[in-house]
């Protein structure tokens, strides 16, 4: 009888220790990417050169080629060779929604990683870093924001680059002037018509807006990092088996040095204007090296 209630107890309990497992293995993103024959990327149409449309209409970019290899570890991980990839347009409004209502899987954009967010969403390695630069007329004396005293920066207007700056002019108490622009679009003609003696945003988007001037050698991009804005693949929370797949992906890519021909292919030099060119900077090869360690 003993030996019985035993058994029965034992049977009990294992097979209550197995329910979690298969509640989780059913919720994960691995299992909704089996059960539906596709993985799902959020994309961005204009952020050059991570994502983004051209005529052809099809999503390219740096993030889309990282994505890309992660799909090829999914394919192997979940045993289906012909997983198809579907793309979904997201905007910083919308990125996170779709990502936590499960619309897409993973968003292959230019997201800064921060506590914020991840009170929300999960992050992948660090695969770009930039900041808050400037960008000045090639024949400007300006080296930094702290020759701008007496002169004028434009700033977009509510964002992380413009709080940078004003933080660091109120703290060494410059004389700057400030025109707020309502995007980088307006802040760059207010540079080229010469509203003002510098513009600033973070410095990867500067590099993008020269990919769309006529004569990008007129401008550049100068001075120090006023903030630190490290772009990585956003994932969904509390999935433990397909962060470390793409973990383990993304430090395949940094410890083979792969990256680095991937990196070069769309910033040395931009695909859309092959007189912008971005070399990666030594902040993020460290970065590179530091997650290639696991």
């Amino acid at each position: 009888m003993y030996r019985s209630l035993g058994t029965a107890l034992l049977s009990l309990v294992m097979a209550g220790s197995a329910l979690p497992s298969r509640a989780q293995e059913a919720a994960g993103t691995l299992a909704k990417i089996k059960a539906a024959g596709e993985i799902v990327f959020g994309y961005r149409e204009t952020s050059i050169p991570f994502s983004y449309i051209e005529k052809d209409q099809t999503p390219k970019g740096y993030s889309i080629d990282l994505c890309m290899r992660i799909a090829e570890e999914v394919k192997q991980k979940i045993g289906n060779p012909v997983l198809k990839v579907r793309f979904v347009p997201v905007s910083p409004q919308t990125r996170i929604p779709l990502l936590i209502n499960g619309t897409i899987d993973i968003e292959c954009g230019s997201t800064t990683n921060n506590l914020t967010r991840q009170e929300q969403v999960s992050f992948l390695p660090t695969t770009f870093i930039t900041g808050t630069k400037i960008m000045v007329k090639a024949n400007s004396p300006i080296k930094s924001i702290d020759d701008l005293v007496g002169h004028r920066i434009g700033l977009p207007q509510g964002t992380t680059n413009e709080r940078a700056v004003k933080s660091y002019v109120d703290k060494k108490k410059l004389g700057v002037g400030v025109l707020n622009v309502k995007d980088h679009a307006e802040g760059f003609l207010a540079l080229q018509s010469d509203r003002v003696d510098a513009y600033s945003t973070d410095h990867i988007l500067l590099a993008g807006l020269l990919t769309k001037a006529q004569n990008p050698e007129g401008f550049r991009i100068v001075g120090d990092f006023y903030s630190y804005d490290p772009y990585a693949l956003m994932i969904r929370r509390n999935d433990a088996d397909f962060r470390l797949l793409g973990t383990k992906v993304l430090a395949d890519l940094f410890r083979s040095r792969e990256i680095e021909k991937i990196y070069r292919k769309w910033f040395q030099p931009f695909p859309n204007n092959a007189k912008v060119s971005e070399p990666p900077s030594d902040l993020l090869k460290a970065s590179w090296e530091l997650n290639a360690l696991p």
